[in-house]
């Protein structure tokens, strides 16, 4: 198991207090106050608009950098204070409300925030015969409260962020031992006439009091003041030991969270003051070992952070208005937080190096996590997101996190200096103050009222002063001294007579000794019937006061019960302003965010409707000139058609021409066949041509071959089965043809004969021969010779072109005739049908007929080595 002390050695944090959740809210008031330029010809880059709005424009230096950029801001406060702005307008405006909070049980928090040399110290502290809100935040308490401050040493801290009532004996005790160290002066007076440095810091005439003091309260002022260099709290009000030799550097000081989870420093020193001089004395006495340790340590006092601590404690009189009431319960602590914040600077303007530069990064880094956490502030708030604030990340916002949380009023007082140089300093300032004016801190609630009745100092006062005033008409003081009721007791009585009796004759000494008691016996009884009669007067006049102050009680109650109501009325309406205040600022920055996306959607729909209509235009360019460029191409198309069909005409006219050549070689080759056969009959016979009209060939004409267009395939003519050359062929025969067992079988050398087409075969050889089986209309077995061409395609595949046909027929032999027919005539003997089947020569031997693919002379056969790609 491992202990909860063994983590770092902290202790668990306790939950917060649960505040109510129908607090009211107040913005951070952020004020401003613009100091003087230094030098008339001076360059200023800042100018007051009106009493709340300041504007800033960029010096002509930095213009230049930016391309000649002329941009102006305006920032709004609560309210700007110009340079003609009095230490007493300021105060008025700005920690007076703050002191009559303070004065009434609620905390407050001012600090001054700028850059360095913007008259921040100036402005919390002020010069002689020109006080600052420290000094004057002192007098106006010291003036309200200084005829209901307690004795010293009544109220005495317990080092826990807390007060205690001391009895009247051990305040008595201290303060006499606080008389016998001669180290520290009874009064201030001398010390304030010898040190000219905050001599008049006030003058009488400017002096101000707070109203509505509570005159049955007692009162006494506590103040301390700390110092935050480099993220260590230091206490400037210590007293250690000076060593002359070896001096001691001064101890840091820690953070610690009280009952009430408030941060407090913990053993600071908590100085008791009754009075203004005294109260600033002891701040000079901080400011001047400030002074010495910034000369020790070779630092400026710009680069920290002094924290002055003002503590009214304030707690009840008992029922007889006499004395402080011995209760820690209805004590009730009150502070005021006057902070003067490190000037914000840029190293690289000011080249700080060394612990210089470590320095200005602390105080950067201190017055980064104050910017942090005021931004996630206003975020939580205008979002209502529940975001961790970093208050831990440095000392300064830790140490007042409570006052962000709503233990009290803030308000920031942002000093400006109008020159030219620190544009980019004050600019990052300006937006910082504009946020932090949007923060909204919980409105602190009234401290509960003590259940005595009011007038008890009154009363007390006014009693003491009616039996002064009754002894003085009996007789005045003995010796100078207050006159009491035995010495006035003593002087009513007559003055005994001698009491020596001169022998035992003596008839006088004792009758007159009789006479004189009997006097006194006289003089008692009356003073007793008068001090009866007296007493049932003041008894009877308590007893009308305590029956018209209970009267009176009985109406305040009664008022105060309407008022409950009336205050549940008004907290009712409260609530409800503030959900639809929270709801307008909800809305109002919804409506922001729209506005911008509207505003990025409307440039963007500007930006694409130009885009559109420049292309548009283009496209409208483009159209045109295509349909000019379609114009002139329709006219290209139509003088290249009218001059293709005419090369087409010509070349099937010339084509037609050839063919009919061929036929005529072919008829004649026939002829000369025909003859070789029937030579036995027609010996020595040269043959005639026909004299059919069919069969004259016009002679040959020359004819130049057109130019081939570019771009279509240039085809040979082919050659026949038997008249092959030296090409790679490709013989294609079917594994289902029949071997017919004859003599003229077609025979290509240096062929690949295959069963079927492959794209292997295809790619090796350029010609392509198919040998296709049918069966004839007579009956026989006829073989067609297929024949094509082979090329590449587009796609790297094989093509074939079939360009020619040859076909092969067989016949069945039937016997001879001897007779012959006539040579003259041509014609045979009737009923012999050989010499009739030889009078056509086509009909007893094979014909093979050239035509090209697609003619009208037989059917076109295409066969590709891979399927063929359908046109679109």
């Amino acid at each position: 198991m491992i202990r909860q002390t063994d983590r770092k050695g902290k202790t668990p944090r306790r939950p917060p207090p649960k505040k109510p959740s129908n607090t009211q809210k107040d913005p951070v008031g952020v004020y401003c106050r613009v100091r003087p330029l230094g030098a008339e010809d001076e360059e200023c880059c800042i100018e007051v608009i009106s009493n709340t709005t300041i504007q800033l424009h960029a010096p002509d230096g930095l213009k230049a950098n930016r391309n000649g950029e002329f941009k102006e801001t305006q920032y709004s406060f609560k309210k700007v204070f110009g340079i003609k702005t009095t230490q007493r307008a300021l105060f008025e405006d700005v920690a007076k409300p703050l002191v009559e909070d303070l004065i009434h049980c609620k905390n407050g928090l001012l600090f001054t925030y700028g850059v360095t040399g913007s008259g921040k110290t100036h402005t919390m502290t002020g010069s002689p015969g020109q006080g600052g809100l420290l000094p004057r935040s002192l007098d106006m308490i010291f003036n309200s409260i200084c005829p209901y401050q307690a004795k010293r040493f009544v109220f005495k801290p317990d080092d826990k962020n807390g007060m205690e009532v001391q009895n009247q004996v051990d305040a008595l005790l201290d303060r006499q031992k606080r008389d016998s160290q001669t180290t520290i002066p009874k009064t201030p007076t001398t010390r304030r006439i010898i040190d000219p440095e905050f001599a008049d810091m006030i003058s009488p005439e400017e002096a101000c009091r707070a109203d509505g003091v509570d005159e049955d309260g007692s009162y006494s002022v506590f103040v301390s003041y700390i110092e935050i260099y480099n993220n260590y709290i230091y206490d400037l009000l210590e007293e250690t030991p000076f060593d002359p030799i070896k001096p001691k550097p001064p101890q840091s000081k820690i953070l610690r969270e009280d009952q009430n989870h408030n941060m407090y420093v913990a053993g600071c020193t908590e100085v008791e003051v009754k009075s203004t001089e005294e109260a600033f004395e002891v701040f000079w006495r901080g400011q001047k070992k400030r002074r010495i340790a910034n000369t020790q340590l070779n630092r400026e006092s710009s680069r920290s952070h002094s924290v002055f601590i003002i503590k009214l404690v304030q707690a009840p009189l008992d029922a007889d208005g006499d004395n402080v009431l011995q209760d820690k319960n209805q004590v009730n602590v009150s502070q005021l937080c006057l902070v003067d914040l490190a000037g914000s600077e840029r190293t690289s303007r000011t080249r700080a190096e060394g612990s210089r530069l470590r320095e200005a990064g602390n105080i950067n880094q201190s017055l980064m996590t104050l910017r942090t956490c005021i931004e996630v502030l206003r975020e939580n708030q205008m979002c209502g997101m529940n975001k961790m604030v970093p208050y831990r990340d440095s000392k300064v916002t830790h140490l007042f996190k409570n006052y962000f949380d709503g233990e009290g009023k803030v308000r920031m007082v942002v000093c400006v200096n109008p020159k030219a140089d620190d544009y980019e300093e004050t600019l990052l300032v300006m937006r910082f103050a504009e946020m932090t004016q949007e923060v909204e801190v919980a409105r602190p609630v009234d401290r509960p009222i003590c259940g005595f009745a009011a007038g008890r100092r009154q009363r007390n006062q006014a009693f003491k002063e009616e039996l002064t005033r009754r002894l003085e008409e009996r007789g005045g003081p003995v010796d100078g001294e207050t006159p009491t009721v035995l010495s006035q007791l003593l002087q009513s009585f007559p003055p005994m007579p001698p009491c020596e009796i001169s022998g035992p004759n003596d008839d006088v000494t004792l009758p007159r000794l009789i006479e004189a008691l009997e006097k006194r016996h006289k003089i008692r009884q009356m003073m007793i019937g008068e001090y009866n009669k007296t007493a049932n007067m003041l008894k009877s006049i308590l007893q009308e006061q305590d029956s018209n102050i209970l009267s009176k009680e009985n109406f305040i109650q009664e008022q105060r019960g309407k008022l409950c109501e009336k205050d549940k009325m008004i907290q009712n309406h409260k609530n409800e302003i503030d959900r639809l205040e929270k709801k307008s600022k909800m809305l109002e920055y919804k409506i922001d965010i729209l506005q911008k996306t509207t505003n990025i959607f409307e440039e963007d729909k500007r930006s694409l409707q130009q885009e559109l209509e420049s292309r548009e235009q283009r496209l409208q360019r483009e159209m045109s000139e295509k349909r000019r460029m379609e114009a002139r191409m329709q006219g290209v198309v139509t003088d290249a058609k009218l001059k293709w069909e005419k090369e087409c005409e010509r070349r099937v006219n010339a084509k037609q021409l050839e063919m009919q050549n061929k036929l005529w070689v072919k008829d004649e080759k026939l002829k000369q066949l025909k003859a070789i056969v029937t030579e036995g009959k027609t010996e020595n016979r040269q043959p005639q041509r026909p004299s059919r009209e069919k069969d004259k060939v016009p002679p040959k004409r020359s004819v130049s071959p057109s130019p081939v267009p570019t771009g279509l395939p240039v085809r040979p003519l082919h050659r026949r089965s038997h008249s092959a050359g030296g090409e790679r062929w490709v013989d294609h025969t079917p594994a289902t043809n029949v071997d017919l067992d004859t003599v003229m079988q077609p025979n290509i050398p240096n062929a690949i004969k295959v069963t079927a087409p492959s794209e292997k075969a295809l790619s090796k050889c350029d010609k392509y021969v198919l040998t296709h089986q049918e069966v004839a209309s007579d009956g026989e077995i006829q073989t067609k010779l297929i024949k094509g061409e082979v090329f590449k395609t587009r796609g790297g595949g094989q093509a074939v072109q079939f360009t020619d046909i040859e076909t092969l027929k067989q016949e069945a032999p039937v016997p001879t005739s001897r007779k012959r027919r006539s040579a003259e005539t041509g014609q045979a003997p009737e009923g012999d049908p050989m010499e009739v089947g030889w009078t056509d020569c086509e009909t007893r031997c094979s014909v093979a007929v050239e035509m090209r693919t697609g003619s009208n002379l037989g059917p076109g056969y295409q066969h590709h080595g891979y399927p063929k790609r359908k046109k679109p």
